[in-house]
């Protein structure tokens, strides 16, 4: 991407938007429409679709018990699938929760659907595709991510970390270390605040007093840029020109920097399921972002483009439908070792680690899994 290009994206007010598909899926900035084959732009609707069901499946079986707690994605799919197809498969994914159509662009894997039942090695599985392993602590991944970034730039590699965090974790004391230290070093990291609307339940306009959190960026003297995160062409866009940046293009002018990017996007359903939103907003609220839904926006542009008919959208539904059933039957299909509890815990077991380990082996011995796991 030419250094005219990037500026036009990213040399903005941190107040103005950047968007390239209106609610209808007409575009409105054909100027900034990224490059993107036919099969690119059918990949990223197809796994924008797979999330979706994924996201449906999963809180169903939440409810069934058979997974454990799950945060929603349902509305935020172009935010997560949109700026993981702007990158290079070599590049790094640092993700908090939600985001699982980051993890989705990389290749689905039973693996990730384990975690979310409990068993560990559900994380270790997204290392074969440059992911991080999900983070729960609010904004505790972003020092990290800042400092492996840092560590690509000094080994010589152009490697790009994109990390992803709600709006929430802005009020987090890690958010201002990772990014000022990246703003410092010129870390070539690609910060991607999700702006859904709501921490927990804490609306935006009571998280924080800056006009927009793209502004927050001139204090750590990089650039901040806002992008309608329900349009996924747009964040393709910014997430294409935000790497550029971070990765420089050898110009001794231009070296390479980190970006905030703002996306303004909404959760429609809960912030995890232990939440009930209703108690903190109106379902008319919700009502008002569903007509900006980011799969029917893309949908309208491809069908518009003759990209996508009938026959296709229902092969990629029935594709979508498939994948994401063998990824459940898979991931239900082993048994969990009581070991595993151990395995990661510290990259060398401490004497404690390896105390408890014991007990639980001699309670195994002695009782069986059956008595250790019968309901009194």
């Amino acid at each position: 991407m030419d250094r005219d290009r990037v500026d036009a994206l990213l040399d903005r007010e941190p107040t103005d938007t950047v968007q390239v598909l209106d609610e209808d899926g007409e575009v409105v900035a054909p100027d900034l429409l990224p490059a993107i084959s036919d099969d690119e732009l059918l990949g990223l609707y197809r796994d924008m679709r797979l999330v979706r069901h994924f996201d449906e499946r999963m809180v169903s079986l939440q409810r069934q018990g058979r997974v454990g707690t799950y945060a929603p994605a349902a509305g935020q799919e172009a935010t997560q699938v949109g700026s993981t197809h702007a990158l290079r498969d070599s590049d790094t994914i640092s993700y908090q929760y939600r985001e699982h159509g980051a993890v989705a662009s990389r290749g689905f894997t039973p693996g990730y659907v384990r975690y979310w039942m409990g068993h560990e090695s559900g994380n270790a599985a997204l290392a074969d595709v440059n992911v991080f392993p999900l983070n729960i602590s609010i904004a505790g991944h972003i020092p990290h991510a800042t400092g492996y970034a840092w560590a690509a730039r000094l080994s010589g590699s152009d490697e790009v970390v994109a990390c992803h965090f709600g709006d929430g974790a802005t009020s987090e004391g890690d958010f201002h270390e990772g990014v000022n230290f990246a703003g410092v070093f010129d870390a070539p990291a690609l910060f991607m605040c999700h702006n859904n609307g709501w921490a927990i339940s804490t609306p935006a306009s009571e998280q924080t007093a800056s006009e927009t959190y793209a502004g927050k960026a001139s204090a750590y003297g990089i650039d901040g840029v806002r992008v309608d995160g329900m349009d996924p062409l747009a964040v393709y866009a910014v997430t294409e020109a935000a790497a550029t940046a971070a990765r420089g293009p050898g110009r001794e002018e231009w070296r390479p920097r980190p970006t905030l990017v703002e996306t303004i996007c909404y959760r429609y359903g809960a912030h995890t399921t232990a939440d009930d939103p209703d108690a903190y907003r109106d379902e008319s609220e919700v009502e008002e972002w569903r007509e900006k839904d980011p799969i029917d926006r893309m949908a309208a542009y491809l069908r518009e483009t003759g990209r996508l008919d009938d026959e296709r959208d229902d092969a990629i539904e029935a594709e979508v439908r498939a994948t994401v059933a063998d990824a459940i039957d898979e991931a239900e299909g082993g048994d969990g070792d009581p070991m595993d509890l151990f395995t990661d815990a510290y990259a060398e077991p401490t004497p404690r680690v390896e105390e408890a380990r014991a007990y639980l082996e001699d309670l195994l011995d002695r009782h069986g899994a059956d008595a250790l796991l019968r309901e009194e």
